[in-house]
């Protein structure tokens, strides 16, 4: 059972891990009464949700959108993984097509993305969902130009055959590893800005809440996603921090799985926790070239009206 001992004010779950309420943990961190509680979560997947975690989230929590910002490849295997969900255990680590730093890797333009979409038996009936990729096509190629032709050649070429993670590994070993997780999260912000705007403008709207937002484990495209709204609501660093940190901790079960998976991939062991000083890097990262968390988003296209609705809408 996925239980919330770390976590102020938690809910207890059977099968879904990593789960907070973001006003209730950032409140109990800072000492002070900034964010709401009950309106804005984060987690891992809640592919697995049993059907105590449904009655949960539907009749505790009273949840009415799921953000999901996993890719299409991250869903095509959501289908097969997560089938029995009802009568399962926890649910399993993730495999190397769920590592958040990948983008999504589509040589074929042809190919339908409703191929690749999350089973409707694997969603909550009841709760709007709303994918956001935060791994897509801008992301994607921004990564794939920093190799050399040769190397996006022989990645293609090795896709197209169906040895997916052998083509992973090239970029995984030549770009995702040398850029880190800081770093990635940057190149996440700088090609992704049209899904920045897609998420503000869910986080904008009151009736999306209570909204929860995950990837495949609620570490890295969540942490960023929840970076950009903590910041946005004035949370000092340090809270940023320790939100981003305590995945770490809350993933542990996962982790022995995830380094296997990883290191098949290229990527070294330090993907599968937290980055030291992540929070602060990134947050770094947006003052010095953007100049604030305001600048930044407007130029994603969130004007200051709708910035100022989603301070509203959370804030105390």
């Amino acid at each position: 059972m996925a239980t919330p001992n770390s976590v102020p004010g938690g809910h207890t779950f059977d099968n879904i891990i990593n789960f907070r309420d973001l006003g209730t943990f950032i409140n109990h961190t800072t000492s002070r009464d900034i964010l709401k509680p009950g309106l804005l979560y984060r987690s891992a997947r809640p592919d697995a949700a049993s059907n105590h975690d449904r009655e949960v989230l539907l009749d505790e929590i009273k949840l009415k959108t799921i953000i999901d910002l996993r890719t299409k490849t991250e869903h095509s295997e959501a289908k097969g993984k997560f089938a029995a969900r009802q009568k399962s255990g926890p649910p399993g680590p993730p495999t190397a097509g769920e590592t958040a730093a990948l983008p999504s890797l589509n040589p074929d333009p042809g190919v339908d993305s409703s191929d690749h979409a999350v089973p409707a038996t694997l969603r909550i009936e009841g709760i709007k969902y709303v994918d956001v990729d935060l791994n897509g096509k801008p992301y994607s190629n921004a990564l794939l130009k920093q190799l050399s032709w040769r190397q996006r050649a022989k990645l293609y070429s090795l896709y197209v055959l169906g040895y997916h993670k052998e083509a992973i590994s090239i970029l995984g070993t030549n770009v995702l590893a040398a850029r880190g997780l800081s770093g990635l999260a940057e190149d996440s912000l700088e090609h992704c800005g049209g899904e920045v705007k897609a998420l503000f403008d869910l986080l904008s709207d009151e009736k999306c809440y209570p909204l929860l937002a995950h990837c495949t484990q609620g570490k890295d495209r969540t942490g960023l996603t929840v970076l950009l709204v903590l910041m946005l609501c004035d949370v000092p660093l340090e809270a940023i921090d320790r939100d981003y940190m305590l995945s770490e901790k809350e993933l542990l079960p996962e982790r022995q799985d995830k380094v296997k998976e990883i290191a098949s991939i290229g990527l070294p062991e330090s993907f599968a926790d937290c980055e030291e000083g992540w929070a602060g890097r990134v947050c770094g990262w947006v003052e010095e070239k953007y100049g604030g968390i305001g600048k930044y988003l407007e130029r994603c296209g969130v004007r200051a009206e709708q910035q100022e609705r989603v301070r509203m809408l959370l804030m105390v």
